[in-house]
């Protein structure tokens, strides 16, 4: 009993780090309809990033977040406005393909930077745990949720308490309806494409400390996003969080009592099995394109 629990522990501690990782991608899709593909490969740079930080300066790769967090900002402000925005309005499989190929020469310059050796940070704390009587807590494992938790919660203010917040949320709702009462749409794409961006600023850093990364491991993690945000429903935050919980203590359930190569396969598994019985996911919602008006 006290083994499942431990799992079950250490699983709601990665989901919640999950829930950061997805949180961008699914913000994406929801105001803008564009399935982000290269968000995987900008969050194996961003953890990238912090290993040259805690390498060359011994930075904590936690609060080196703060650090990454608004160069990856910038670098998603400069990726809309110089890719995306030329195809803001096209089909989703053009988006996915744009962002495919950006993920292939994002993971191409890495490649050349870093080469494909596996790289991670290990900060004092790295083997270190907090202890409550047979249960234990890896300090890394605690810092990075509580990291995550922390950044959505600023997520979470800026979407709920900011004008700029209310412009994102009424764009996702109602496109031609925040047209009408002066939502500048062009402007809030490419500050809600930065701001998804910049998720992955904080998210890499953590992920440095939690698991190695080379180059071409953004395609596993790419895929345990999908996952996360297929099972919540495409474009909900809280969905997103909800799937990311689920997901990540389902991973540790089957790494610990069926096979540590099989806990990935979960992510595919659930990608099919919502798109066959739930297409719209836990939050989502169903759409009607069978109506023409």
């Amino acid at each position: 009993m006290t083994h499942a629990v431990q799992t079950v522990i250490l699983g709601l501690l990665v989901g919640g780090v999950y829930a950061l990782l997805a949180a961008g991608l699914t913000l994406v899709f929801g105001v803008m309809r564009i399935v982000n593909v290269a968000q995987g490969a900008l969050l194996i740079l961003s953890a990238l990033l912090t290993f040259e930080l805690w390498r060359r300066t011994g930075l904590d790769p936690i609060l080196a977040g703060a650090l990454t967090t608004p160069v990856m900002f910038a670098v998603g402000w400069a990726i809309y406005r110089l890719f995306v925005s030329r195809i803001r309005t096209a089909p989703v499989s053009m988006t996915v393909l744009l962002t495919f190929a950006l993920a292939i020469t994002i993971e191409g310059a890495m490649g050349l930077t870093w080469k494909n050796v596996f790289r991670s940070v290990t900060p004092s704390y790295f083997n270190q745990s907090f202890h409550l009587g047979p249960l234990f807590f890896p300090k890394a494992h605690v810092y990075g949720c509580l990291t995550a938790v922390v950044v959505l919660a600023g997520l979470y203010l800026l979407l709920t308490r900011t004008w700029a917040g209310r412009a994102i949320r009424a764009a996702s709702e109602n496109p031609q309806g925040s047209e009408l009462v002066g939502v500048d749409i062009r402007a809030v794409a490419a500050l809600t494409f930065a701001v998804a961006i910049a998720t992955t600023g904080a998210g890499g850093s953590i992920l440095s400390v939690l698991y190695a990364v080379f180059p071409a491991s953004h395609y596993q993690w790419i895929s345990r996003l999908l996952g996360i945000v297929v099972l919540g429903g495409m474009g909900s935050v809280p969905g997103a969080l909800a799937g990311a919980l689920l997901l990540g203590v389902a991973e540790a359930l089957t790494a610990t009592y069926v096979s540590t190569r099989w806990a990935v396969v979960v992510f595919y598994l659930v990608i099919l099995a919502v798109l066959l019985v739930r297409p719209q996911g836990l939050a989502g919602s169903r759409l009607r394109e069978d109506v023409v008006a």
